[in-house]
């Protein structure tokens, strides 16, 4: 008998602040053994550079996989190549709006499209703060086409004492969203 395949899971890094969100998940995912399809954004690209000294080949080794961006002839472009689930993380307020409006006009765009249309777990790990009501509106759209909207706000009873503890707890909590059995969030047990 042939052991059952890796899940699947499209990571997808943009250019909002908060790439730690997503270097923390594809090692995670990596070492719960999910094959990862990565696309980064030139913006998220940039942004990784910046906030985590990381450059795009240090980036995309974290991945199975990684696509370009402009790569729209991708498997992961078609609904045919089963992932389980995609997350954008951070997912910056244009391709907040893109996801919303279905404009697939890169291969993270066209992606997200893929996952809502074939029914698929979505989570956009939005950052930006305040909103305007164009943000806003965007989240409502995607949370009616099945999407789960996903600021990364940390949570403070399990007490964390560094900002990688507060990474980790947030990316487990999105592991967990993506209902594949292998998170370990902290749970809140009550006073």
């Amino acid at each position: 008998m042939q052991a059952p395949a890796a899940p699947r899971v499209v990571v997808g890094i943009t250019g909002a602040s908060g790439a730690a969100y997503g270097v923390r998940l594809l090692e995670r995912l990596r070492e719960l053994r999910v094959y990862t399809h990565l696309v980064a954004t030139p913006a998220g690209v940039l942004n990784v550079h910046h906030e985590l000294s990381l450059d795009r080949s240090a980036l995309e080794a974290l991945a199975d996989e990684a696509h370009a961006p402009g790569d729209i002839g991708a498997c992961i472009a078609s609904g045919s190549h089963a992932t389980a689930a995609m997350v954008v993380a951070p997912c910056s307020m244009k391709s907040l709006a893109a996801i919303a409006h279905g404009f697939g006009d890169n291969l993270l765009t066209r992606a997200a499209d893929v996952t809502l249309k074939e029914r698929r777990r979505l989570v956009l790990m939005v950052r930006e703060t305040p909103f305007n009501l164009a943000h806003l509106r965007n989240m409502t759209a995607v949370t009616e086409m099945g999407g789960i909207v996903f600021p990364p706000l940390p949570a403070f009873y399990h007490r964390p004492q560094t900002i990688a503890e507060l990474i980790d707890d947030t990316t487990e909590r999105v592991i967990d969203l993506l209902g594949l059995g292998v998170a370990h969030p902290k749970p809140w047990l009550g006073l």
